[in-house]
């Protein structure tokens, strides 16, 4: 998937612009204090073409902290964008800043779109041909804070997408996520039975997203090995920022995302937040508990840990675990089978005729509460998109919607059909709401 990356000094409104491509939080996959200023990845959905967007911050308040900082942006743009939206402040001239950051994307070979923000008016879009003077081809203008100017800048980010599906497309693309020293590597060396990727005890080893290409039971697969993430206020190197984006990459240009816990150490409230990072990006879902060779007796605490499961991840009841040892190779192949069904589940398509049919019954069963003599109306329902499944209910008005119904409808959904492994979406739409 295309990648653009937003780059320039503070305050000159990345974020905003972020926010405005984005749209939506759900596409928000990271918010991470000590690794950007504010959000850092997402994907953008224009005209059913898809890209990713990465929010840089601001890569420098003065020159003392240029050469520091500046490293780890530059690496980004350079390996992960395909096009760099070049951002500046509309009501400023040129300021050395702007020109050091000018420099550094010359060398980078990439695509760069000169973007004038802050341009409300005629006046101020005269400002607009000064900043040619940085010497790119591409200069537009944009109000983040009036929402001008996004549909031209949009058209223009999408020009080059195609819509067709690769032969890659068509191949299950897992990645092993978790906190560092869980053992993904290992468990990826004992999936292909040899030694791939490198495997230590020390924490941190892996630095980037590898892929590996294999083939279990006659059909093709990637599995993807991503750095530790750990928890915010203890990433301290650039690299491992650096480190951290290509994980959340890896999230984003993954089918399935295969959560390891270590058995050793047990479960602590840092595997719940990078849950949270692919259950927002709508991926396919496996909690892998690994180093099951250490416990001391598997029977019992086999029952142990599936009732500490429950309870800690009770907000995804639909995820399923594996208990396995990357050291041993026992249960390995259970990992696949759950991959497998959790990718199945995330792209299932059900026909609107049941899916009405599975409603109406679940609304004969227990009718919606009144508000305030109001109640809640189901005219229609049809799904929309898969990856994940959404689901998209026509009612009289989305405001009489609680949420405890719109979890017993959630459960009922589940209910009729399999969907273990996957979180689906739920969106109400007045009758006549476009």
């Amino acid at each position: 998937m295309k990648c653009v990356c937003l780059i320039g000094r503070p305050n000159v409104g990345k974020s905003s612009i972020f926010n405005r491509l984005i749209k939506e939080k759900k596409a928000i996959i990271l918010s991470e204090p000590g690794v950007t200023r504010d959000r850092v990845y997402g994907v953008v959905n224009y005209n059913d073409k898809k890209f990713n967007l990465i929010d840089t911050g601001g890569i420098f308040a003065d020159s003392s902290t240029f050469d520091e900082n500046i490293q780890m942006q530059a690496s980004i743009a350079i390996d992960e964008a395909d096009t760099i939206l070049f951002v500046v402040d509309g009501l400023e001239e040129i300021t050395d800043a702007d020109k050091k950051i000018r420099n550094m994307l010359k060398k980078s070979n990439k695509e760069v779109i000169v973007l004038v923000n802050k341009l409300d008016n005629q006046k101020r879009e005269d400002n607009l041909y000064n900043y040619y003077e940085l010497g790119f081809s591409k200069v537009m203008a944009v109000s983040a804070e009036h929402n001008l100017g996004f549909k031209e800048l949009l058209e223009e980010l999408t020009r080059d997408i195609i819509n067709e599906v690769t032969e890659e497309d068509d191949i299950l693309k897992f990645c092993f996520v978790g906190r560092p020293n869980v053992g993904k590597s290992s468990l990826i060396n004992a999936l292909l039975n040899e030694e791939r990727v490198i495997v230590s005890d020390i924490a941190g080893t892996t630095r980037d997203a590898i892929d590996t290409r294999f083939t279990y039971n006659k059909n093709d697969y990637i599995v993807v090995d991503t750095a530790g993430m750990r928890k915010k206020g203890r990433i301290y190197e650039n690299i491992e920022k650096y480190s951290l984006m290509r994980s959340m990459k890896a999230i984003t240009d993954s089918d399935v995302c295969v959560l390891v816990i270590d058995a050793e150490s047990g479960i602590i409230e840092h595997d719940k937040h990078i849950l949270s990072y692919c259950i927002s990006a709508g991926k396919g879902i496996v909690i892998c508990v690994n180093k099951w060779d250490t416990v001391k007796d598997p029977n019992e605490d086999l029952k142990r840990w599936k009732k500490e499961l429950e309870v800690y991840f009770k907000f995804v009841p639909y995820i399923n675990f594996v208990f396995v040892s990357a050291k041993t190779r026992k249960r390995i192949n259970t990992i696949m089978d759950e991959v497998i069904k959790a990718y199945e589940n995330n792209r299932k398509e059900i026909k609107t005729s049941i899916l009405n049919d599975v409603i109406s019954d679940a609304v004969s069963l227990h009718e919606p509460p009144s508000y305030k003599g109001k109640r809640l109306k189901i005219y229609f329902t049809n799904q929309k998109e898969t990856r994940p499944p959404k689901f998209v209910f026509h009612v009289n008005n989305k405001n009489l919607v609680h949420f405890s119904y719109e979890r017993y409808l959630e459960n009922k959904l589940r209910e009729a059909f399999d969907l273990e492994g996957t979180p689906i979406i739920l969106q109400f739409k007045n009758k006549n709401e476009d």
